[in-house]
């Protein structure tokens, strides 16, 4: 009989297969990026490409921005790093594997990466995974193969303990792991993170990107950016496990719930601007394969 991860990764295959009609077949790198370690060309930069590859000397011989194209690598590295921190298991229940009930984003996240995994690996690709919690962490060394799809499923789908009240997640934390754990040779990491937690991220964030390209991949419900009007209820921090007893229909603190919300997303946009990474979002209300074909697709067009 086959295991729930097997179940799981099963659907995804049939899912993609059908959804993507075979556009990552071939011997390319990536559709999420061209770009390997040998220069080969040059041309005249476009608002989507990455400012990293502008070569600065041409650029001020032309007094026109260029960027370099590199030839792309046979072999792919990909790296999942996935936040398993407490704040991941909010969210609306979503139906799961053989109709069972999921945790919100961190089930959304559990299928973005099994997905993105299996893209990777089809190819003859090697991926890697990194599940980081506060308390524990685990590291897959990456290979290739849909064995290792299964193994990285079946690690995200293995239930967790209870979380007890403690810190936020030291978000800095996830990302040096990331940095130090990831191979010298230039790799693809995907970053699937709700970004709740100690704001000290952007720096270890901006080390990753130097050598690596990193997609990031928020996941979030509907009710972190708008309260619903639900009258008095009681509220538990995830995270640190304080709870509070607010009344949602009261129009001042909906007010100030609002500025503080739009406050952090504008610091959220603008520390992934400075770290030279384009911010995905997923949500809960969301069907996460949906989404993932379609940033595929268009990160397909992007780079050709």
């Amino acid at each position: 009989m086959a295991t729930v991860p097997d179940r799981l990764l099963r659907r995804l295959e049939w899912r993609l297969r059908r959804r993507l009609d075979g556009r990552l077949q071939g011997g390319y790198r990536t559709v999420w990026q061209g770009a390997g370690i040998d220069v080969t060309d040059l041309r005249v930069y476009t608002p989507e490409d990455d400012v990293r590859h502008i070569d600065w000397n041409v650029t001020a011989r032309l007094d026109e921005p260029y960027v370099r194209q590199y030839t792309e690598d046979r072999e792919l590295t990909a790296w999942l790093v996935v936040d398993r921190s407490a704040s991941m298991r909010f969210g609306r229940p979503r139906d799961a594997v053989d109709g069972g009930t999921g945790q919100g984003k961190e089930s959304v996240a559990t299928e973005l990466a099994v997905g993105l995994g299996r893209l990777v690996a089809q190819g003859g690709n090697r991926v890697g995974a990194i599940l980081y919690d506060n308390g524990a962490h685990r590291v897959i060394p990456p290979r290739t193969g849909r064995d290792q799809v299964l193994r990285i499923a079946h690690e995200l789908l293995r239930p967790q303990p209870a979380a007890g009240p403690g810190a936020t997640t030291d978000l800095a934390a996830m990302l040096r792991l990331a940095a130090t754990t990831v191979a010298r040779r230039r790799s693809l990491v995907f970053v699937l993170s709700d970004f709740i937690g100690d704001p000290d991220w952007e720096r270890p964030l901006t080390m990753l990107t130097h050598r690596h390209e990193v997609v990031v991949i928020r996941v979030l419900d509907p009710a972190e950016l708008e309260l619903p009007d639900l009258g008095l209820i009681l509220v538990e921090d995830a995270e640190t496990g304080e709870q509070l007893l607010v009344d949602t229909s009261d129009p001042l603190l909906r007010g100030r719930l609002t500025a503080q919300v739009d406050a952090r997303e504008e610091a959220l946009a603008e520390g992934m601007r400075r770290a030279g990474v384009e911010l995905r979002h997923v949500g809960t209300d969301e069907e996460a394969l949906t989404v993932l074909v379609s940033m595929t697709r268009r990160s397909g067009r992007r780079h050709r």
